[in-house]
């Protein structure tokens, strides 16, 4: 990295009146049983997949190792490294704690929202792996116990001409009868070559007649052989989006996702609530505080957290729990690889609420060959039984996919 970051000056040290270590909180009791563990290493390598995946390998003196993902992105790396001093020597066992502990002592730089949650994510994504192996249980036990054996997985289209209408019903007629889902989504974002301006956000009659073709080719090919969503990536102003929204009430449309900028609560809840089109949000913001907000405010008709971004599994539970008060559904956000894709579908199957967990990587030809074990079949995630998350790395592929200038981690 041509720096150590672990070795940076720790400034919180100094004066921090919430230190939650075990030294500090008294945690020393023995254990026993096998659980008397300690983290001795974290390493991270970054994968070149469709997006650039970190992945997060946590090392014990037992022998065993966990490992985990967090959502992609430059700086992740950097900032596991420098948390990595915070967790050596303690039990992997005390995965909320140590959570918290690493939230507590990352607070000014950034563990409020943004890359740092995310980093911590792939840390306590980790840990479950790590802490199910330890414990001979899957990690969805950890979790409180499943809800179903397998969870749903929607499929994330594109085209080559994602503006064509009859395209993106062609991709869907073959993803639902070649590759198998019931569940899709597709892009709303797309230029329709009516746009006068890109930076202002609002929609011309004609784009919206655009996006509404979109959504009716695609609905009407599938009919009810697949749920149909559509995404918009915070594009819109909140009026285009209420129209947007308006125009499409007529088809079936599984949701709209993410159709104003995620920052004004206000807004996103107006246009939630002016519209028979369920919305979705969820993914562009942070931790259960933030989201809590979205849902009290019945500001979502459906929540979108991405797991490995958003603070990792248990957190992405305390946010189902918190829509499950309101009897909001759960569908998870997710551009990962195998790891956090599994790590998402035990939080899917011990959560009542769970509709499905993303699939972003149908395009991308080996993207299951960085595990040894099957993941997705005929468009479902079965809940693997074996301890922790249920996969196995395959390091040569994963040598073989590493970014330019990452090293492999260590096998054990």
């Amino acid at each position: 990295m041509g720096k150590n970051y672990a070795d940076l000056h720790d400034p919180n040290a100094e004066y921090t009146m919430r230190e939650l270590s075990a030294d500090t909180m008294g945690v020393t009791a023995t254990r026993g049983g096998g659980r008397d563990v300690e983290i001795t290493d974290v390493q991270t390598t970054m994968v070149d997949g469709n997006f650039p995946w970190t992945l997060v390998r946590i090392y014990t003196d037992a022998g065993i190792v966990g490992t985990g993902e967090a959502y992609w992105g430059a700086g992740v790396p950097e900032l596991i490294e420098r948390m990595k001093p915070f967790i050596i020597g303690e039990n992997p066992l005390d995965i909320d704690r140590l959570y918290e502990h690493l939230v507590q002592k990352m607070s000014g730089e950034g563990s409020v929202e943004g890359v740092t949650v995310t980093a911590i994510s792939g840390i306590e994504i980790a840990l479950h792996d790590l802490a199910g192996k330890i414990l001979d249980v899957p990690a969805y036990q950890l979790l409180g116990g499943k809800y179903r054996d397998k969870v749903r997985v929607y499929c994330d289209c594109h085209t080559a001409d994602e503006a064509d209408p009859q395209a993106c019903a062609d991709e869907a007629e073959r993803v639902v009868e070649e590759l198998g889902y019931d569940a899709l989504k597709f892009d709303l974002d797309v230029p329709s070559g009516l746009e006068k301006d890109r930076a202002n956000r609002h929609l011309r009659p004609g784009e919206i007649r655009h996006k509404a073709e979109i959504v009716e080719a695609v609905t009407e090919r599938v009919k009810d052989r697949a749920d149909v969503a559509f995404d918009c990536h915070w594009t819109f102003s909140g009026g285009s989006a209420k129209r947007l929204a308006a125009a499409i009430e007529d088809y079936d449309v599984w949701w709209l996702e993410d159709p104003v900028p995620p920052e004004n609560l206000e807004v996103q809840e107006e246009v939630t609530k002016s519209t028979l089109t369920p919305i979705t949000v969820g993914e562009n913001r942070y931790r259960v505080t933030e989201l809590r907000r979205l849902i009290q405010n019945q500001a979502v008709d459906i929540v979108a957290p991405d797991m490995p971004k958003v603070g990792g599994m248990r957190e992405t539970r305390k946010i189902a729990d918190v829509a499950n008060q309101y009897y909001v559904p759960v569908a998870m956000h997710n551009v990962s690889s195998p790891i956090a894709t599994m790590a998402s579908a035990h939080v899917g199957a011990a959560i009542p609420n769970s509709l499905a967990v993303e699939y972003h990587s149908y395009q991308l030809g080996w993207w299951e060959d960085l595990v040894e074990e099957s993941v997705i079949e005929d468009g479902y995630i079965e809940i693997p039984e074996k301890p922790g998350l249920g996969l196995t790395l395959d390091m040569d592929a994963v040598e073989e996919h590493m970014v330019e200038g990452e090293t492999l981690f260590d096998e054990e």
